[in-house]
């Protein structure tokens, strides 16, 4: 049994054979047209500099130009089984959630902040909607979510 395996393993197959037959009869050919240069180059059209695809009052602000962002919390904020209250007021719902320099503040209605360590960026990326409008200052972003 190992003998047959042995020699059949030393002999080449019938497909085996025709492949190399062809790849010895084709080796020196080569297609037609190729490594031949064209007669006359191309005429390549010049692309058009464009300054940037948007005009300046539909941009956005990148991460790195604003200092924070935020957004409003109607509902009430639920950590780990327990329901945040601010320590100024003791309100439970109605928050501003401020993200800024990698922390996360909370704010009611009062105007109490307090800083919330159990909330991260990532949290508050996943959460927030998508930015309909920026401000130059944090009052006017404040009269702008009513607050």
């Amino acid at each position: 049994m190992f003998h047959r395996i042995r020699r059949r393993a030393k002999e080449p197959s019938e497909e085996q054979r025709r492949f190399f037959e062809l790849s010895a009869r084709l080796q020196n050919q080569v297609p037609p047209g190729a490594g031949v240069p064209s007669a006359e180059p191309e005429h390549v059209e010049p692309t058009a500099v464009v300054d940037d695809f948007l005009p300046p009052e539909l941009r956005v602000p990148s991460h790195d130009q604003i200092d924070g962002t935020m957004m409003p919390w109607k509902q009430p904020l639920v950590l780990d089984g327990e329901m945040v209250a601010c320590a100024g007021c003791g309100a439970y719902r109605d928050w501003l959630i401020l993200s800024t320099r990698g922390q996360i503040w909370l704010r009611c209605r009062g105007g109490h902040q307090q800083q919330e360590s159990r909330l991260d960026t990532a949290w508050f990326n996943r959460n927030c909607g998508p930015a309909d409008a920026t401000h130059a200052t944090f009052e006017d972003c404040l009269r702008h979510l009513g607050h």
